[in-house]
Formats: C-alpha cells, structure tokens, sequence
C-alpha cells in the first residue's frame, strides 16, 4: 500500500503523487472503498481516482537512481517493436503505453525512429500517428527517469544520448 507523499509511475500518466487516501462519497455499490487521490506531476491540475484494494497493474514504484541510470545503459539493448501491419501499428502504441513498461516504451521509441528515418529517405513526412504515439511514449519515459534521476526532463535526451534509440 502506498502511503500519502509517495511518489508512483501512473499508466498514461507518468509520475504521481500520492496527496490523500479518501472515500468517495455518492458513488453507488462503492461504500467505504478507498482510493488514492493523485495528481500527476507534469499536469498539477489533474486528479486521479485510483482503488486502494485489489489488483491494480495500473500504477507501480518509481525507479530509484540507480535502476535509472542501469535501465538508461540497456537502452541500446532493447529490441525494436516488431510491427508488421500499419493497420495494426497504433494499437500496438497503445498498448505500449497502457502496459507501463519502461521497456515496451523504448522499444515503441525505437520503431518509430526507424520508421521516421526510413521515411525521410523516402522524401516522405512522419504519419500525425508516429509523432503523437512518439511525443507520449517519450514524455512518460522521460518523466519517470527524470524524477528518479532528479533532473529536468528537458535535459533527459542529452543524458540518453541521441544514438541510444537508433539502433
């Protein structure tokens, strides 16, 4: 159980903190359920309603420093999302991104630049699909090595290393 204060990994949402244990009132079935109330640190005005009780792969431990540094070393490792169709190609984003996983967001990163320098090749423009599956896979990434790392998230690409998903 998490306690008020703790900081947590939100699926979709990145870093989070845990401002409060409550009831909600008024919802039906739900009486004397508790939840954690947290906000997201990129986006303070944000709350979320997460179920204290039962299974929840929705939110986990912020890695520490050192599980940082160690996952930002095997960056190079990860395999690239293999993804055959381009109809299927924005569900596998999306499930990506619904699993949390620092490495199925790398590996989501690593196939779209890939796919970004193959088309740029072929004289062709990114898909609006790459770009935005691109921009949130990195942010919620970047969040949670930044916090754990205590650095700017703007500087956490330059702490990578440019080459670390073009593999």
């Amino acid at each position: 159980m998490y306690q008020v204060g703790d900081y947590v990994v939100k699926v979709n949402h990145g870093v989070c903190r845990v401002e409060d244990i409550v009831e909600l009132e008024g919802m039906t079935g739900d009486k004397g359920k508790r939840y954690y109330l947290m906000v997201p640190r990129d986006d303070k005005s944000s709350k979320l309603y997460v179920p204290v009780e039962g299974k929840n792969d929705n939110i986990r431990e912020v890695m520490s420093a050192d599980e940082a540094e160690a996952f930002i070393k095997r960056i190079p490792d990860i395999a690239i999302a293999v993804i055959e169709s381009d109809k299927l190609r924005e569900q596998e984003y999306k499930a990506a991104i619904r699993s949390g996983s620092p490495d199925k967001l790398v590996s989501i990163i690593k196939n779209i630049c890939r796919r970004n320098i193959e088309r740029e090749e072929q004289g062709k423009k990114n898909t609006t699909v790459d770009e935005r599956y691109f921009k949130q896979a990195e942010n919620i990434l970047f969040s949670e090595l930044a916090f754990a790392l205590d650095i700017e998230k703007s500087e956490m690409g330059d702490h990578i290393g440019e080459d670390a998903f073009i593999s």
